[in-house]
């Protein structure tokens, strides 16, 4: 049996009421962003990334725009060591991104790690020691002044070393595991660092505030952070950054209502990879921004090659319903969701629209690289009309009537249901030429001739059950005519109900396709055909001759 009573809230709500952040509507700049895909991410991993793997995913990282990239642990493995001693050594570190390496606060761990970053332009030290209750209590069993101690010393620390080599390295500090620390004791240990190392306006200090393990609803870790936010020293020389898990599935909410307390900066991981449930996932809170008219600053445009790369590094997988970058999250196989997309884009497409309206799209899926034939309108036996129709009409420049839609649609639904698949946009076009497209039997038209008198006089040679006959009729048009013809001669009981066309290709010799609809005077159901030639009139007349054949098998069936 589960037991709910064994647990307790382990998080601290600020001791005054912080909420300022709840009066902001939304995110409107882009934060600073770190990744730390190649420290929290790649130690997550069933087998960490090789050398090289680390190397192609910090161009990945630098290519997607990453300014600030942590390289990883140097003092913790000969591979994190010798990691950022070759991006150094090879230049390749762009003048313009700052690597990030991480320490805890003790002084040889410290000391390993200035000797890996020998020769770096640009570097940003960040250490930090663990300032929660639990931790304090359980693991160290040190005070509070104790523990803020070993955050003075570790700063204390970094400063020495950095001036002896002659460097400005940045700093940053994390009280790890802040959710779980009172958070007026936060603030404290905080601000005794600051005092350490007295950050400039040229020099900005980092002060990290870590979700290390998610402990409360998005709204208490904002409310944390409001609280810290308007308690710092130095605030105007402190960036106060954010690296929130996602222990709860709030990872994203943690950071969106984080950055409205205060926040200018945030850690996290591509797709959110990292221990446990993962970092934030910057991809996700990236394109969040983006769909609200908000630049990231990341480029995103080309998601298929971000996802698969960083698949083939990690060995982990993007999963198909991973917001923005999954390969179904545009997918549409509901038929009324199909049907609301179509008429959304031919809405845009006649009112040429600037701004993304289209139902149940919440970005234009083009602008990350995906297309809408391949991963919007997708078919199977939940899809309709709509996406039928779009399909075609889109890939194929086939502009069914509405009712020819419907028709089209079952018949597409009936297939994918049988064969428990989806059908791909080549398919559905073969399914669409099998089922309505110059169909010959039982009738076959060979020949006809027109001729004008009192209206048009068909005649029309014909083949039915092995026997040929030659018929003839008058009629308003020609396709009236050789309707007349055959209900006349064969003794059909129809009407002709819905007749259109269009051309196929724009010039001289282009293609024309028409559609036919017939209704039987039996049983009322409505019968579809197409016809497609050079000849607009042949293209007609093979229309309904496909009708017609689907009725008198249609009903020879029953």
């Amino acid at each position: 049996m589960m037991n709910p009573k064994k647990y307790t809230r382990q998080y601290f709500m600020p001791p005054e009421r912080c909420m300022k952040w709840a009066q902001k509507e939304y995110v409107d700049h882009a934060p600073v962003w770190c990744s730390v895909d190649l420290r929290d991410g790649n130690q997550a991993l069933v087998v960490p990334m090789t050398l090289e793997q680390k190397i192609s995913f910090f161009k990945l990282l630098v290519e997607v725009g990453f300014k600030e990239i942590e390289v990883g642990f140097p003092a913790a493995s000969d591979t994190e060591f010798q990691f950022l001693r070759r991006l150094i050594e090879d230049d390749l570190i762009p003048d313009d991104v700052t690597v990030q390496v991480l320490t805890q606060a003790r002084e040889h761990i410290i000391r390993k790690t200035f000797d890996a970053l020998k020769g770096a332009k640009n570097a940003i030290v960040h250490v930090y020691n663990s300032t929660s209750k639990a931790q304090r209590e359980q693991v160290f069993r040190m005070s509070k002044e104790e523990i803020l101690q070993i955050a003075v010393d570790g700063a204390k620390l970094l400063k020495q070393l950095t001036e002896e080599a002659g460097e400005k390295y940045r700093f940053e500090y994390s009280p790890e595991s802040f959710t779980g620390t009172e958070v007026d004791y936060a603030v404290e240990v905080c601000n005794a660092v600051l005092d350490v190392w007295q950050p400039t306006a040229d020099r900005k200090a980092i002060i990290n505030l870590p979700s290390t393990v998610q402990m409360s609803m998005p709204h208490v870790y904002a409310s944390q952070i409001e609280y810290v936010n308007d308690r710092l020293k130095y605030r105007e020389n402190v960036v106060l950054s954010l690296h929130p898990h996602n222990d709860r599935g709030c990872g994203i909410s943690d950071a969106e209502m984080g950055m409205l307390a205060g926040a200018d900066r945030i850690e996290g991981t591509l797709f959110g990879n990292g221990e446990r449930t993962g970092n934030v996932d910057i991809v996700t809170l990236g394109m969040n921004m983006y769909a609200q008219g908000v630049d990231p600053e990341l480029d995103f445009s080309d998601m298929t090659k971000i996802s698969e790369a960083y698949e083939e590094y990690t060995g982990m997988k993007v999963d198909e319903r991973s917001p923005y970058s999954g390969a179904l999250v545009f997918a549409a196989f509901s038929g009324s969701h199909q049907d609301a997309i179509a008429k959304g884009m031919k809405y845009r497409e006649e009112n040429h629209l600037d701004t993304w309206t289209v139902p149940y799209l919440p970005i234009d899926p083009t602008d990350i690289g995906r297309s809408y034939d391949a991963d919007v309108i997708r078919i199977n036996s939940q899809s309709g009309k709509g996406g039928v129709g779009y399909i075609l009409e889109q890939n194929y420049g086939l502009k069914l009537p509405k009712k020819m839609r419907e028709a089209m649609g079952y018949a597409a639904k009936g297939v994918s249901d049988e064969l428990h698949k989806e059908l791909l946009p080549e398919e559905i076009f073969q399914l669409f030429k099998d089922r309505f497209e110059n169909i010959t039997e039982p009738y076959n038209i060979r020949e006809m001739h027109f001729k004008q008198h009192n209206g048009i006089i068909a005649e029309v040679t014909v083949t039915y059950g092995g026997k040929t006959s030659v018929i003839v009729a008058s009629g308003n048009g020609r396709l009236n005519a050789v309707s007349n013809a055959m209900k006349k001669h064969f003794r059909l009981e129809y009407d002709l109900m819905t007749y259109e066309e269009h051309a196929l290709e724009q010039s001289s010799s282009s293609r024309a396709i028409a559609y036919v609809g017939i209704r039987s005077r039996k049983d009322g159901e409505l019968h579809w055909g197409a016809g497609l030639d050079v000849d607009i009139i042949k293209a007609s007349i093979d229309a309904l001759l496909t009708a017609i054949n689907h009725m008198v098998v249609k009903q020879a069936e029953e």
